[in-house]
Formats: C-alpha cells, sequence, structure tokens
C-alpha cells in the first residue's frame, strides 16, 4: 500500500527497527577520521545541492523509531551531489544556523527511507532548527567529515542555503540512472521501491525532489502524473523532441525519488513536471519545475 508522506516515517517504520541502525545516527559529533580527502576531484565536486525545511515541529509519533525525541521536531531533507558512505555519516556532521544567527538543536540524521541502489544522497536532518514564522532555518553546514561513496570525496566546508517551509517541492537533480549500482541492503524492506521493466526500456532517468512527494490525498503518482512528466531527449543528429517515460516506477518507498522509465536511447537533456500536482508533507504544492539530466558517468 503507497506511504503517505505526511506520515512517512510512520509508514516505513512500522514493525522493528534493526534496519534503521545501519543508515541512522544520533551521534552529536563527528566520528570520522580525517582521511585528507578533496572536495573536488576529476571534475566531481563535493557539494550541497538542497536543504528543505519540509516540517515544522511536525514529525509524526512513529519517528521515535528512528531516533529518541524525534516526535514533534523538525524533519529537513538535504541532499548531496553525490551518493555518501553511510558509516561517515553522524548527526553532528550538520550544523544548521536560523535567521538570527542561533544554531539548530539536532537530535539525529538518517537516510532513510531512501535507501535503494543509486539513492544515497538524502539525508534527513531530525531536531529543533528554529521556527517557520519566527526564526527560520537559513543554511546548512557540513562540519565534521562526510564522505563520497566512492571515498573519493569530503563534504566538509560545504555550504547550501535553506528553502523556507512554505515553497512546495522542486526538482533538485535527474541523472541516468548506472543499472549496475550496487544495492547494499540497508534500511528496510518497505523502502524498496520498485523497478523499471525491462522489457522495452533502453534506459532509466533517476529524478530527485527537494523532499517526499505524493499526490495531495496521499496517494503514489499513477499513469496520469507519469504523462506529466516532459523529458527533452536529443537524437543522434542533434534535433531534441518532448517524450513521457514508458512506466513511472520507485514508487511506495515514500521517498524523494522517481524512475524514469524510457523506450529511447536517444540523450536525456533535461525533466520539466508542471505545478500544482505533488505535495510535500507540509501539505505545499510543486512549482513549474524542471533540471538538466546528468550523463551516466
Amino acid at each position: 500500500m503507497p506511504c503517505p508522506l505526511v506520515a512517512v516515517l510512520s509508514c516505513v517504520m512500522a514493525g522493528a527497527t534493526p534496519g534503521s541502525a545501519d543508515v541512522t545516527s544520533g551521534a552529536l559529533i563527528d566520528t570520522t577520521s580525517d582521511a585528507a580527502l578533496p572536495r573536488e576531484s576529476d571534475g566531481q565536486t563535493a557539494e550541497l545541492l538542497s536543504a528543505f525545511f519540509g516540517l515544522d515541529n511536525a514529525l509524526p509519533r512513529a519517528a521515535r523509531l528512528i531516533c529518541r525525541g524525534a516526535p514533534g521536531k523538525d524533519g529537513m531533507p538535504v541532499i548531496f551531489s553525490t551518493e555518501i558512505d553511510h558509516t561517515t555519516l553522524q548527526a553532528g556532521d550538520f550544523r544548521v544556523t536560523t535567521a538570527s544567527g542561533a544554531r539548530g538543536e539536532m537530535t539525529c540524521a538518517t537516510l532513510l527511507p531512501a535507501t535503494d541502489a543509486g539513492e544515497l544522497r538524502t539525508v534527513l536532518l531530525v531536531g529543533d532548527f528554529g521556527t517557520a514564522e519566527t526564526d527560520p532555518p537559513v543554511t546548512v553546514d557540513i562540519v565534521g567529515h562526510v564522505h563520497s561513496f566512492d571515498g573519493r570525496l569530503d563534504f566538509r566546508g560545504a555550504r547550501v542555503a535553506v528553502t523556507p517551509l512554505a515553497p512546495g517541492p522542486s526538482l533538485v537533480m535527474a541523472e541516468v540512472a548506472d543499472p549496475t549500482a550496487e544495492d547494499r541492503d540497508l534500511g528496510l524492506r518497505r523502502t524498496d521501491g520498485d523497478d523499471c521493466p525491462t522489457d522495452g526500456i533502453q534506459q532509466v532517468v533517476r529524478v530527485v525532489w527537494a523532499g517526499g512527494v505524493t499526490l495531495a490525498n496521499g496517494d503514489e503518482p499513477g499513469d496520469a502524473e507519469r504523462d506529466l512528466y516532459r523529458v527533452t531527449v536529443r537524437g543522434a543528429d542533434g534535433t531534441e523532441r518532448e517524450i513521457s517515460p514508458t512506466v513511472l516506477a520507485d514508487l511506495g518507498d515514500g521517498d524523494n525519488n522517481h524512475l524514469l522509465c524510457l523506450d529511447t536511447a536517444d540523450t536525456p537533456v533535461s525533466v520539466f513536471f508542471p505545478e500544482g500536482v505533488f505535495t510535500d508533507p507540509n501539505d505545499d504544492l510543486n512549482p513549474d519545475t524542471r533540471v538538466p539530466v546528468r550523463p551516466l558517468n
């Protein structure tokens, strides 16, 4: 059954907690050794792409199964430019600063529910990060050693401005998905999204939203929403055209990723989605949103 995003933690954590320990940290200090890794290497930079003030004092009761004291706290998804090594993730790696200059109080950091292969770039911060109306969070800094998935980069020193509570979710990035990406069996079974079919599908584009999205009634998107995704592709002769994905996948897991399953080998250039269709956990509707597609490295 699809998980309403307003209660996403309740859904993905229903049952037991063992699978959360490998992707969740309540450590308020950085325990990762300095490996002298650079922020930039071979044209790739360790950056933060987005920080989205998704919930203000509104995490559901079941969030206690992720970390003690989480219910009623703020929730803020932070998106990294690459996948990260989950073993280097600690809550103390993050510093949230509010408009008044105050520092937010971190409770925990977790990769849940985005733990499928290729998804380990969205970290949900849980804590007290200010108040939307009087002293909202304005920046997130990485102050500890968070390493990239491939062990080549360190995100320490990265900073991003926070998207306020009121705006709806936007697309943050899109990439041609690597069919050989390793699934490390992290998280829980209920955070496993469905895959694209193999019959007739020539490539897959992963899109990453600023936060988890569903329809306004909490349902997952269907064929109508699949058709609203517009992918610009470029043929071998340089001409461009717009198509919709043949299948929309990675559904039912409550995260911020969708897979656009394409029946063409033409090069994906960009992805567009129209306003007013998806909502975030705060019930804010998405704006018109477009992102370029990263090629498969």
